[in-house]
């Protein structure tokens, strides 16, 4: 997006061209490389951790497909095996029970043939060592349960589908634990694992995704707006006469931003100084995204502080007079 500002000062006419794009890059560097941020210096590791955490989160983002895919498919032809494990929410088909059932049974009519043992049989291989009994009854009862059903060739034709997006599931879910394995790994032997862990709702896999974009040159930003607005946890201002507009940034590393929003949402459950400020703002009438943006920019800053001096997380000091942190009154 920038160098397209930058074709405007050489043609009007906005044609592409392999030589003006080749001058218009070496006029920014030659008139305006001031203007913009050298790259980072990352030390080897650091960069071993971005290819790591990047590759671990595009194989959850993967998994979340072939699971969305998987379900659309699903409820056109076998909700009984959706409602079987749907317990108290949606259902989570990237979860072993689910798929090792779905291998055996993909089609209402084979679920309505299986029996308790092999369920449970099933369910032991992929992994449950508690309740076999009860969630093998619980798992039968729903798929011998009556449902819509497609006619018999359209349903074996569904179950063939759903076998092929079934092992592109397996395959996504096994690449994601392995690579979140080896950026843990890695975020362990780094220098910053201790600060950067210290803090309320980062673990060693959202740590590592956290380092894999802020990197570990010190230099690379100038203060914490910067590191802010790179995440996208600063708004954008803007100013013309007497209006002022304060918005959501978009032009941000999405990858931080995401991280972000985790990060921020894993710190508020607990009581105490983190959990507070987001409830200032919601009273203060922010919604629930932008008071996690809220927070996630308070986290930032003081993430950025501690990894400039060394120190790890103290509640006391990144959220000083809170009531947490206050004496009790003298009886």
């Amino acid at each position: 997006m920038a160098v397209a500002r930058y074709r405007d000062r050489h043609s009007m006419a906005r044609k592409k061209s392999d030589h003006v794009d080749a001058m218009t890059l070496a006029n920014i560097l030659r008139t305006d490389a001031h203007a913009h941020r050298t790259l980072p210096v990352d030390s080897d590791l650091a960069r071993a951790i971005t290819v790591f955490a990047r590759a671990a989160q595009d194989a959850i983002w993967r998994r979340t497909k072939a699971t969305q895919e998987l379900r659309a498919l699903l409820r056109e032809y076998y909700p009984g095996f959706l409602s079987a494990f749907a317990g108290t929410g949606h259902t989570n088909l990237a979860m072993a029970d689910a798929r090792a059932i779905l291998a055996i049974a993909p089609t209402p009519a084979q679920g309505a043939r299986l029996t308790k043992a092999r369920i449970a049989t099933a369910l032991r291989r992929a992994g449950r060592q508690r309740r076999l009994e009860d969630t093998a009854t619980r798992i039968q009862n729903a798929l011998c349960a009556p449902q819509l059903r497609q006619p018999p060739l359209v349903e074996q034709a569904m179950g063939c589908q759903a076998i092929a997006l079934l092992a592109t599931l397996n395959t996504e879910c096994v690449n994601a634990e392995n690579l979140n394995e080896s950026a843990a790994e890695a975020f362990r032997n780094h220098p910053d694992y201790a600060v950067i862990t210290s803090f309320p709702g980062l673990g060693e896999a959202t740590g590592a995704r956290v380092l894999a974009e802020i990197g570990d040159d010190r230099g690379r930003f100038a203060d914490a707006r910067g590191l802010k607005s790179f995440a996208g946890a600063a708004p954008v201002t803007r100013a013309s006469g007497r209006t002022i507009s304060i918005t959501h940034r978009h032009v941000k590393n999405n990858r931080l931003a995401a991280v972000g929003f985790v990060w921020a949402f894993a710190a508020i459950p607990r009581p105490g100084p983190i959990k507070d400020h987001y409830t200032r703002r919601r009273t203060h009438g922010d919604r629930h995204a932008a008071a996690l943006r809220n927070v996630f920019n308070r986290l930032l800053g003081q993430l950025y502080h501690c990894l400039h001096t060394g120190q790890t997380y103290d509640a006391s000091k990144a959220f000083p007079g809170s009531i947490h942190d206050a004496e009790p009154a003298a009886a």
